[in-house]
């Protein structure tokens, strides 16, 4: 039994697919290896974004409340934006924030915005309270 293990063992050492393996695990000194083909990308220029998408610096309060619940997602309708682009929001009375989908509703910039079920869960605010939000665009 010794000697069939023995010999199996120097058989399988001796294999070329094991040697490969070993010679590029511990570095033999085989051939060079070839130089591997590299893919380079050409960037693609997107098309410039809206002064409102690109941001704002610090952040705007608005005051919201619970929007349609029956549509899925994590969004935040409020007039302080034109186009649609993630944000982070923060409740100042807990400190909890989320980054949520901010989306464009008509209204003067002053008016009153509406969450999604989502985005109050993921903010731990009450589905029947309205609450101060502060909303950065970065």
């Amino acid at each position: 039994m010794r000697y069939t293990l023995l010999t199996l063992c120097v058989l399988v050492a001796g294999c070329d697919t094991v040697r490969s393996t070993t010679d590029r695990v511990f570095g033999g000194d085989e051939k060079p290896a070839e130089a591997e083909e590299v893919v380079v990308e050409t960037p693609v220029e997107s098309e410039p974004l809206p002064a409102t998408a690109a941001g704002w610096v610090g952040a705007k309060t608005t005051i919201a409340g619970l929007g349609d619940p029956t549509t899925p997602g994590r969004w935040l309708q409020t007039p302080l934006v034109d186009t649609e682009f993630t944000g982070r929001v923060v409740v100042p009375k807990t400190g909890s924030q989320a980054y949520i989908t901010l989306v464009p509703a008509p209204g003067p910039e002053g008016g009153g915005s509406r969450l999604s079920l989502d985005a109050m869960r993921a903010l731990l605010l009450p589905f029947d309270e309205l609450v101060e939000l502060e909303v950065y665009s970065n």
